[in-house]
């Protein structure tokens, strides 16, 4: 039992210190279930052993932040935790200890790194956004792109690329009297469709009878899925890696 508890992974064994190893059951109690028994990623939480933030800390500070803080957002959210200073220093002490182990593991990697998906050609992919992908017809590298290869990296940036989340689909009706209604999709089904329009009122019609038209951002992104080559998604992704 104990070989197979030291196989585990840096969340239990004789190498971590006993600050460490105190940190280690706080971060069972308070993280492992987003962030994984061993910092390495879980069910909805990244991999703390690669973070930007975590390999940049050197003093505890930027860690303890987060954990003070929380994060609040549509990508990233984390509830604050009132941890004491002395639980902090544990809980950073495991983490850097997380991330010790995981640089000495053997035979394989555990992610996609950033590296990985810049092999492709920046001009070629602006010429497939504008051009082939039809990418410009919905998206602008000064608009809504703008800034996005700062605030998400590799195969996160790549993942909303190809399949983007929260994308709201546009329903359009158009009444018997021949004029046009435009709001967010709010709801559809076979018996009924219905919208949110500027004012945020709701309304809803009948689905048989009525004229509509459903204009969803993510199909786009659906059909392209069997016209993409592998140098379409490379390239692709090059330039949207140049949208800083």
């Amino acid at each position: 039992m104990a070989a197979a508890s030291q196989a585990a992974g840096p969340a239990t064994g004789p190498q971590l210190s006993p600050e460490a190893a105190a940190g280690s059951a706080l971060f069972q109690q308070n993280c492992a279930f987003c962030h994984g028994h061993d910092a390495m990623g879980g069910e909805t939480g990244p991999d703390l052993t690669r973070s930007k933030l975590v390999l940049s800390d050197t003093d505890g500070s930027k860690i303890s932040e987060v954990m003070r803080e929380g994060r609040v957002g549509s990508d990233a959210r984390m509830p604050s935790f009132q941890f004491s200073a002395s639980e902090s220093a544990s809980l950073v002490a495991f983490i850097h200890a997380s991330v010790a182990a995981a640089a000495k593991l053997k035979g394989g990697r555990r992610g996609v790194d950033v590296a990985d998906l810049q092999t492709g050609n920046a001009d070629a992919g602006k010429a497939y956004f504008n051009g082939a992908g039809g990418c410009a017809k919905c998206h602008s590298p000064t608009g809504d792109l703008a800034g996005i290869a700062s605030r998400y990296q590799g195969l996160q940036l790549e993942e909303r690329m190809l399949y983007p989340r929260n994308a709201r689909s546009t329903l359009t009706v158009t009444l018997p009297s021949g004029q046009t209604v435009t709001g967010v999709l709010a709801y559809r089904d076979e018996f009924t469709v219905a919208l949110k329009d500027s004012n945020g009122t709701y309304r809803s019609w009948p689905a048989a009878g009525t004229n509509y038209k459903v204009d969803s951002p993510a199909s786009a992104h659906e059909e392209l899925f069997s016209r993409y080559t592998d140098d379409d998604i490379h390239n692709l992704m090059a330039y949207i890696q140049t949208l800083r």
